[in-house]
């Protein structure tokens, strides 16, 4: 049996998975790493913590599955987008990497948006400035660390961090690179009109590659770390959410993926660039070659119920959470949780928003504060569901749903009934790993593309549908959305 293995590093975790010529999950692993948050809207990880977590699970998965490492016919990649990594001379990492959800770099922001003008900045990229992305991190730290920023010679994804660990070879797919703002949307490569604008030196991006091309082979030095075989091939892989839609079989345009993981996303396959004018709503290549897509991302997703459960349910099982949560009605009698604990991306673009429990009352009990969180995050993936409707999308012929949130059968039905929308769901929890492994088999030869890959591998099943709370949502919606616009000025004060 041949087989391929997808490495995908995420906030929480480093975590292999290894699948074989049929696309059968033959094991998997993770091995957790911590975020450091040292001031208010930081987020910071130690790379060289991803690397010693991804060695540790490659050979508990090796070691668990008995496969052997010449079994494994190539390696693919995934991770958190937008995270920034800065090495020096030989390799050396400079500072802590900045992470998708740090809010630092609204100047910067700024300052992008003024040099460029925001039409330009979107025809380019397909983006506004985001305090999320790549590109304002690196020109915050150009203002605040100078030292680092001039000893600076390469500028690195998190997944790609761990490429140049495994293989020595500096290189990105385009569906990440995308989400550093750097990126030329349309042409699928590295943009001049905005390394010129922002006066970034082109040497220090890495080459940008397809999801399923092959980039490098393991190193010597990154097989005995890991115990794969020297000489296994590398692809480029994608972006934790390209590679996720490729891990629930969201590569066509008739096909959306609905992900509740740490953050919240709405993903639409497109087969052409397709962006929303004002820039709310964010627009990449795929890892799939001659694909893009639009998402809308909301920063505190199942993050949000993870907060709510440390910081005042601490002890108590998920599970009995949400179970007193179901007692509840649609609505939670009139309490409404904003879920912009880590401020918000789309729709609104708002590092400095906050989250907020309103209309609490004394008839108000733990049980409707956890539906209201739940419900909560449903009504903001509302929001970025409208904002691809209204940029110009048509509703999805199936909406596929995936992440930790999604294994509750409450919070599903939510959903559907917030989204008006039939959710299905897919047989494999860890999607992007998955997808990532899916590009490695493509160039492996286990399959001819990635489109053929999904339609072999990924099964679905029903989740959820619409029922009766979804007249009550519906009129709710609207009172949900006004909350931002009358606390923003609160947020800003």
């Amino acid at each position: 049996m041949q087989y391929s293995l997808g490495l995908d590093i995420s906030t929480t975790a480093s975590k292999a998975l290894l699948v074989d010529a049929y696309g059968s999950v033959a094991g998997s692993a993770a091995s957790p790493h911590k975020v450091s948050m040292p001031h208010p809207r930081w987020s910071e990880q130690d790379p060289g913590d991803w690397w010693d977590a991804m060695c540790q699970s490659i050979r508990r998965v090796l070691r668990a599955s008995q496969v052997a490492p010449a079994a494994i016919q190539a390696v693919g990649l995934t991770g958190q987008m937008h995270g920034l990594v800065m090495l020096g001379a030989a390799g050396k990492v400079l500072r802590p990497a900045m992470l998708w959800n740090d809010g630092r770099a609204q100047a910067q922001c700024d300052a992008i948006r003024k040099a460029l003008g925001l039409e330009r900045l979107v025809r380019v990229t397909g983006n506004d400035a985001y305090t999320g992305f790549t590109a304002p991190k690196l020109l915050w730290v150009r203002d605040h660390e100078p030292a680092v920023y001039r000893n600076t010679r390469q500028v690195l994804l998190p997944k790609d961090y761990i490429r140049y660990r495994l293989t020595g070879t500096l290189a990105t797919d385009k569906a990440g690179a995308g989400g550093t703002l750097l990126l030329d949307l349309a042409a699928r490569a590295w943009s001049s009109v905005m390394l010129e604008a922002l006066d970034i030196p082109g040497e220090w991006l890495p080459p940008t590659h397809e999801g399923p091309t092959v980039t490098s082979v393991v190193s010597a030095a990154g097989a005995q770390a890991t115990g794969l075989r020297a000489g296994t091939p590398v692809v480029a892989g994608g972006g934790d959410q390209a590679a996720q839609a490729v891990g629930v079989g969201a590569v066509a345009p008739d096909k959306w993926a609905l992900t509740l993981g740490t953050s919240g996303v709405v993903f639409a396959p497109c087969a052409r660039p397709f962006v929303d004018g004002a820039g709310r709503a964010h627009a990449f290549p795929h890892a799939v070659p001659n694909r893009w897509h639009m998402m809308g991302v909301m920063l505190s997703a199942a993050g949000s119920l993870a907060w709510y459960h440390d910081a005042l349910c601490k002890g108590m099982d998920y599970g009995a959470l949400i179970a007193e949560a179901a007692a509840i009605p649609p609505g939670s009698q009139g309490l409404v949780f904003l879920p912009y604990l880590t401020g918000e991306r789309t729709p609104h673009a708002d590092p400095r928003a906050t989250g907020a429990f309103v209309g609490l009352t004394p008839g108000h009990t733990r049980a409707h504060m956890t539906r209201a969180v739940l419900e909560g995050v449903a009504m903001g993936l509302r929001d970025n569901l409208n904002l691809l409707l209204e940029a110009g999308l048509p509703l999805p012929r199936e909406v596929r749903i995936s992440g930790g949130g999604a294994q509750s059968p409450l919070w599903r039905q939510i959903l559907a009934d917030v989204l008006q929308l039939e959710l299905r769901a897919v047989s494999v929890a860890e999607g992007a790993a998955l997808g990532a492994a899916l590009l490695a088999g493509v160039a492996a030869a286990h399959w001819p593309s990635a489109e053929a890959a999904c339609a072999d591998v990924i099964t679905t099943h029903a989740a959820a549908q619409p029922g009766p709370g979804a007249a009550v949502y519906d009129g709710l919606h609207a009172r949900f959305a006004s909350l931002y616009v009358h606390l923003r000025p609160y947020y800003h004060a």
